[in-house]
């Protein structure tokens, strides 16, 4: 009894009487967060006012769109591996947030988004700037939840942060009443350690992973795909040592690219829609599939009626819902990346699938002489897209990481650039986001000032969050900017080419003066138009110790190759 007593007083002694716009603050840094991205507003500027008297401890930087922030919370989480964090007011404001919530929602990125709203007694009422945001976002988020009172700020706060980054993570967005930031109430806080009824991460088990062990170990023509989850369950050493010890040919998803060094030598590419040649043709020819952390997009699979049919699928997932949502598979193995693929590992026959591998070597060299050759070592006139990323890789020695929105620019990044670290290919991929790559980038180098970060952008996304060079003009952050500038919409225009007749509607753009703009923003800027001029052109990007801006005039109808047209097999992949 005396205990009770006694731990009761003690945490009386710890609760102190402030504000709830103060217990935010002081929940952000309970969690560790010191840098924030957002805007201001009338609804969320009680909290604003707490930030600016903690200014020393958090950074908050001013976006200049509130899509920005969203998109910088997502690259500083993407690199780093934490929680970002977006705070913008009510009304236009929290809407403004929902493209980038919805983007880290469907690429698992763990982010938690604050939002203003106006006075609890006016909710309902159609104010000024009122919207129903936890109403609007509910589909786009993991959790979200409306504050109307101060005391529920500190465990609302605690949850946030745990859902967001605890097993397959995702955005939270929690919207807090103006009434709720200026009430007064008994702060104390406590990390979130569990929820119940909230199981993040599936039990392994055992008998699952020996059965797969046994699958595998009967396989003559074994292959692996894998996506973010070994990023997301930091896995990486574990999956180079089941595919070295199995020898099995491995390829990746866009967001599972950099878990594995690109020279590896059973890395054998990417699959997809633009991905290489061979693992995609051979897919279809493997005896036994093996999905690590990925979702089975309709970008990788194709025509699901043709999809790996001649396969035994056994599909590794933290997520239980993903498991036979798009492709039947024959054995799911529910868990944690790392913990799964530990297991695995000592269940395994050493093996060398030499002349399976052969097979993926060999429909490289006709990618290569078809398509690869030709982007990299061009001998026409115009400047490629992939000579821009040949370029870049010499320079940065496949360190850099790369940071890209949706579009030509994107496969040609995702199909070239050198990633000989993890966590180095920062990209919009379930959602397709154009205008994410410039702010992402920025929230990126903010995470990880010691890594060089470049972002490789086309002229249309770049000109949807243009703006964000506002945020690097006043923050100086070092960023390195490459607009490949086709003065098309590419992707678009590559789509209306080859199936509606060269009908190039609304995709051809006229661009105004990238260097000028940049140079406006005190950001050193050049273009490119003459491949004499690329080289010297990115070594002088690279050793910049500032910001930079870049643009390179590239062929106005290059198209990406291979290609798997929408709705066919992955065998149907095009080389032309």
């Amino acid at each position: 009894m005396q205990t009770k007593t006694l731990q009761k007083e003690a945490m009386t002694q710890k609760k102190e009487r402030i504000s709830g716009s103060e217990a935010v603050v002081r929940c952000l840094l309970a969690e560790g967060v010191n840098i924030l991205y957002g805007y201001p507003g009338g609804a969320i500027m009680p909290v604003y006012d707490e930030l600016f008297k903690y200014r020393d401890q958090i950074h908050h930087v001013l976006t200049r769109h509130e899509q920005g922030a969203t998109h910088a919370a997502q690259g500083f989480a993407r690199i780093s591996g934490k929680v970002g964090v977006a705070i913008a007011t009510s009304g236009p404001g929290a809407t403004n947030l929902i493209t980038g919530i919805a983007d880290a929602q469907i690429d698992s990125t763990p982010i938690v988004c604050i939002t203003g709203q106006v006075g609890s007694h006016l909710l309902g009422s159609d104010a000024f700037q009122e919207t129903d945001i936890v109403g609007i976002s509910t589909p786009v988020t993991k959790w979200n939840h409306q504050i109307t009172k101060a005391s529920e700020i500190p465990e609302v706060f605690a949850k946030a942060f745990y859902i967001a980054k605890s097993g397959r993570p995702g955005p939270v967005l929690i919207d807090i009443t103006k009434d709720a930031q200026f009430e007064e109430f008994d702060f104390s806080y406590e990390k979130c350690t569990g929820i119940r009824s909230y199981k993040p991460v599936p039990t392994l088990e055992p008998l699952a992973v020996a059965k797969a062990a046994e699958i595998i170990n009967q396989a003559k023509k074994p292959f692996i795909v894998w996506g973010q989850g070994i990023i997301l369950g930091e896995a990486e050493a574990e999956l180079k040592a089941v595919i070295e010890k199995a020898g099995i040919p491995a390829a990746w998803t866009i967001l599972g690219a950099s878990a594995l060094p690109s020279s590896h030598p059973l890395n054998v590419g990417m699959v997809g829609m633009h991905g290489n040649y061979a693992p995609n043709k051979l897919t279809n020819e493997c005896d036994v599939l093996i999905a690590i952390g990925m979702r089975f997009d309709d970008r990788v699979t194709g025509n699901l009626n043709t999809y790996a049919k001649q396969a035994k699928i056994i599909h590794f997932e933290i997520d239980p819902a993903e498991v036979n949502k798009n492709v039947k598979v024959d054995l799911a193995v529910l868990g944690d990346a790392k913990e799964s693929l530990s297991q695995l590992l000592p269940l395994l026959k050493e093996q060398d699938h030499a002349s399976w591998l052969q097979k993926f070597k060999d429909l490289y060299q006709v990618e290569y002489e078809q398509i690869i050759q030709n982007d990299l070592y061009p001998t026409k006139e115009g400047l490629t897209m992939g000579e821009v990323l040949k370029e870049i890789n010499l320079q940065t020695k496949g360190q850099a990481a790369i940071v890209s929105d949706v579009g030509q620019h994107q496969m040609i990044a995702c199909r070239y650039a050198e990633f000989n670290q993890t966590k180095s290919n920062i990209t919009s991929g379930g959602l397709g986001t154009m205008g994410f790559a410039l702010p992402a980038a920025i929230g990126a180098k903010m995470a990880v000032p010691e890594r060089e970060v470049v972002a490789i952008i086309g002229d249309g996304g770049y000109q949807m969050t243009i703006q964000e060079l506002g945020t690097i003009f006043q923050t100086r952050v070092p960023v390195k900017i490459v607009v490949l500038n086709n003065n098309f919409l590419g992707m678009v225009r590559q789509w209306q080419q080859l199936f509606f007749d060269k009908r190039y509607a609304a995709t051809e753009l006229i661009n105004p003066d990238f260097v000028q703009i940049a140079q406006g923003y005190a950001i050193k800027a050049q273009k490119v138009t003459k491949r004499d001029d690329l080289g010297k052109a990115v070594q002088e990007m690279m050793e910049h110790e500032g910001p930079y801006f870049l643009e390179v005039s590239v062929e106005k109808e290059d198209n990406v190759f291979p290609m798997i047209p929408t709705g066919s097999s992955v065998s149907d992949i095009r080389l032309h």
